[in-house]
């Protein structure tokens, strides 16, 4: 049995974001042919995660220069070790499965928020003497799902400002995970005539992928 992680950054419901719709079409066509795994339904926006602040940082000084954790202040231990719940559970999962929306040609900064606090040494990564940092999540697999009002796709006029999939493709490289399929749907504000067409489609892909994801 897998356990795979469904990991939302949008405010929106499935009714209205792009991404969340094909997104829980993923996981509902996935779910039919893997009855026995656990999918676990990140939602950023209703997610404690700390981001890396003075308190993180003074806490995570104190650790490494070896303070127990029990000696750290409560707003240290508080966020660290929230911190810490959050990437032993992305690397206790098998599998991840990504959705957002695209604002201003990158993600919502949840998802960085989130994105910083996997990014670990030790844990998802490991600095080697004269090779630098390797990622450690080699046996994983992921699935990006991102919407966008313009068409933002690796060939298109406007593919340069995107950084939002660029982004978190180079982190899962950097995390080691082997590849990241991508399902772009996009387009629906420059042809909103073509909106429901151009969400059909995505739609049908992430059918087809999650059957072999």
């Amino acid at each position: 049995m897998a356990t795979v992680l469904y990991i939302t950054a949008n405010p929106s419901d499935n009714e209205t974001s792009y991404s969340l719709a094909v997104g829980k079409e993923f996981v509902e066509a996935y779910r039919a042919v893997n009855p026995n795994d656990e999918v676990i339904h990140l939602d950023l926006y209703k997610m404690d995660i700390p981001q890396i602040d003075a308190d993180v940082l003074s806490g995570w000084g104190k650790l490494g220069s070896g303070t127990a954790f029990d000696q750290l202040t409560s707003s240290e231990k508080a966020k660290v070790g929230r911190l810490g719940e959050l990437v032993d559970q992305f690397v206790a999962a098998d599998k991840y499965i990504f959705a957002n929306p695209t604002w201003n040609f990158s993600f919502p900064p949840v998802m960085k928020a989130y994105i910083d606090s996997i990014c670990v040494a030790g844990k998802t990564f490991s600095y080697i003497s004269g090779k630098g940092p390797v990622g450690l999540l080699g046996s994983k697999k992921g699935v990006h799902i991102q919407a966008s009002g313009s068409v933002l796709s690796p060939g298109s006029d406007f593919a340069g400002f995107e950084i939002g999939h660029r982004h978190l493709e180079v982190i899962m490289k950097f995390l080691g995970v082997p590849s990241l399929e991508t399902i772009f749907v996009e387009g629906m504000a420059a042809a909103p005539d073509q909106a429901p067409v151009i969400k059909e489609k995505a739609i049908q892909k992430a059918r087809e992928l999650a059957i072999k994801f």
